[in-house]
Order: structure tokens, then C-alpha cells, then sequence
């Protein structure tokens, strides 16, 4: 198991473009390269980061992420400042930065994946340089770019909320937290809120890749429609009313519904356990034996109850499963129509509610 209170944290590509950033902007101006740069994170901590590259104009950093998994990790962020006749700061997107071409996402179709805080961010950091220089003109044009950033960009949800061609640029805090789940929570609130803005009214809730795969043969659905939702169930049915979603269907196995169903909002595993008295009742409402209840009670996993009810009974048991999971879903989502589904393994469905 990590430990989770040892483990160093990073920088956000908000933050190592900012640093590039601010070192192409000195460079520029005292026309002498710079080794280190120092920014003003959103939180007020003054941070050094080593510059990769540095010349007039152009500075590089390599994201170090600490010790969480981040497919950005050692990316060579870039920057090019030039000067402008437009006040302020003007943003262009670079080679590995995605292009926004669908709505629903916090920065405009038709520009760079470059999130609001990040931006202002660079803002910040690059008025804060002039105000020790007189610049010759105004305004800033700004390219950040990642040289890697369309293959790393596979990795990750871009393709799926229309921002093509890169990855994209992010960070409220500039801080990464390792294992933190907020910018998994984030990518999907914004898979939602991408499927809403391009009017789409029925989503297809999934945990994983997997999962998805399995609904989307069941379903016969267009790719739009589903979402990955991870251990965020109750987050995302929730985010799915506030976003104008009419219809909602939830298709889990029995891992993650049987906590969901037992009132658990977030089903990771190192935010809920799996409560075996609960499933023991139900087993017993279902009319099950003494002893399938007794080894229901003392069971590893849900998926050894799910075992043993499908060899040895009462079915009754999962379609009870699912409507416990849809009356507590109910509660988080009443302005929707909404629809469960437990799935086996193998892409069979064991239960459904309302009743398939």
C-alpha cells in the first residue's frame, strides 16, 4: 500500500509554464539567459524552478510531478514571448497544446487548451516582471507548447471533450498532489458538462474503459453519450441534474454498485468499504438460506456474494441490489429519469432497475 504521507508533490503544467514563461520574458528583456526563475504560485508560495532552455523570447521547464503518476510527468513545457501592439496578454497555442473545438469547457471553442487559472497565472507572473522594465510595446503574445503533448495527450480524456491535438494546460493551485483526485473528479465534470453543451440529454454513466466497452455493446449507443465516471458516483449523477441531463443510466458491476447501493456516494476503495451486512440483508428480503446468508456475512469480496447467488440463489437478490442503488441514486438526482444496470463480468446483465 502507498504511503500516502510520504510522498513528494509536484508542479502543475500551469505552473512550469508560467516558470518558462517568465524566464523567455527576462531573457528577452536583459537579453542575457537565465538559469532559474521564481513565480508566485495562486496560493501565495514563492517557488524556483530550473529552466531546461533559455534564450530571447523562448525558455523551457521539465514538469516534475513528485511522485504522483501523472502521464505529464518530465514533459518539456515551452514558452515564446514576443511583443504585441494589443494591451495585455494574448495566449497561441503551440505545437503538443490541445485546440478547444467543442463547448462546455471553461476556455472558448477555437482556442488553446490553456485552462482559466493557468492563464491567469501567466498573466500575473509576466505583469509582474514588467513592472521592473519598460516594455517597448503594450501587450505580450504568449505560445506555450509541448513537443510531446499530442502523443501524451492519448492518454488522457482530451480526445473524448473535443480538445484535439494536444494536451491540455491546467492547474488552480499549481500544485500537483500526489494521488489527489480532484483533476480526476474534474475531467468528469467536464465530460459531462462537454455532453450537455452539445445537447445531448441521456448519458451512460461507467467506472472505467472496460466497463464502458461492455455498455456500449449492451446499449448500441453513439460514443457521445457515455462518460467515465470512476469511483464518483455520487459526484457525477449529481453533476448530471445541475448540467440539464434528462436521463441517466448507471452501469456498474457489483464492486462498485453494492456501495453505492449501501449509501456510499464515493465507491474507491480507500473511501468505502464494502458492507457485508448490508448485502446480507437483502439476501435475506431475496429469501435466501440460512447459509447462503451466513457466507454472504463472511464473504472477502461482492463478487464472491455475486458468485454465490448466481450458483446457488435467490436471483431476486440483485434485482433488490439495484433498486436499493436507484432510491439512494433517486436522492442525488431527482429532476432526471434514471436508470440502473448491473453487469456481470462478462457483459451480462444480472439486474436492472427500473426493471429491465
Amino acid at each position: 500500500m502507498t504511503d500516502k504521507a510520504n510522498l513528494r508533490s509536484g508542479y502543475t503544467t500551469g505552473a512550469c509554464a508560467a516558470a518558462a514563461a517568465k524566464g523567455a520574458l527576462l531573457a528577452l528583456l536583459t537579453e542575457q539567459p537565465q538559469r532559474e526563475v521564481r513565480i508566485r504560485l495562486p496560493r501565495g508560495e514563492q517557488v524556483a524552478f530550473p529552466l531546461h532552455t533559455c534564450e530571447a523570447g523562448r525558455a523551457s521547464v521539465i514538469k516534475d510531478a513528485g511522485d504522483d503518476p501523472d502521464v505529464t510527468d518530465k514533459a518539456e513545457i515551452c514558452a515564446c514571448v514576443c511583443w504585441s501592439d494589443k494591451p495585455g496578454v494574448t495566449f497561441v497555442r503551440g505545437v503538443g497544446v490541445g485546440l478547444v473545438t467543442k463547448n462546455g469547457l471553461p476556455v472558448p471553442v477555437g482556442e488553446p487548451a490553456i485552462n482559466p487559472a493557468p492563464r491567469r497565472l501567466i498573466q500575473d507572473t509576466l505583469m509582474e516582471v514588467l513592472e521592473e522594465f519598460e516594455p517597448p510595446k503594450p501587450g505580450l503574445v504568449v505560445e506555450i507548447s509541448v513537443p510531446r503533448g499530442e502523443e501524451l495527450a492519448r492518454k488522457t480524456f482530451n480526445p473524448r471533450l473535443g480538445i484535439v491535438g494536444g494536451i491540455s494546460i491546467l492547474g488552480t493551485t499549481g500544485i500537483v498532489v500526489p494521488y489527489s483526485t480532484s483533476a480526476w473528479l474534474a475531467s468528469v465534470v467536464q465530460g459531462i458538462d462537454v455532453a450537455a453543451a452539445q445537447g445531448i440529454r441521456h448519458l451512460v454513466l461507467t467506472v472505467g474503459a472496460r466497463g464502458e466497452r461492455l455498455a456500449r455493446e449492451l446499449l448500441k449507443l453513439p460514443e457521445e453519450v457515455f462518460v467515465q465516471i470512476g469511483p464518483f458516483f455520487g459526484d457525477a449523477i449529481r453533476h448530471c441534474g445541475k448540467a440539464g441531463i434528462e436521463k441517466v443510466t448507471l452501469v456498474a458491476m457489483i464492486g462498485k454498485l453494492a456501495k453505492f447501493a449501501a449509501g456510499q456516494e464515493s465507491v474507491h476503495s480507500t473511501a468505502a468499504q464494502q458492507d457485508f451486512v448490508f448485502l446480507a440483508r437483502l439476501a435475506i428480503a431475496a429469501g435466501a438460506s440460512h447459509e447462503i446468508i451466513a457466507k454472504i456475512k463472511s464473504a472477502n469480496t461482492a463478487q464472491e456474494v455475486a458468485d454465490l447467488i448466481g450458483e446457488h440463489g435467490p436471483k431476486p437478490f440483485f434485482d433488490l441490489l439495484c433498486q436499493e442503488a436507484w432510491n439512494f441514486g433517486r436522492t442525488l438526482v431527482p429532476t432526471a429519469e434514471l436508470e440502473i444496470i448491473l453487469m456481470a463480468n462478462d457483459g451480462m446483465v444480472l439486474a436492472g432497475s427500473p426493471k429491465r
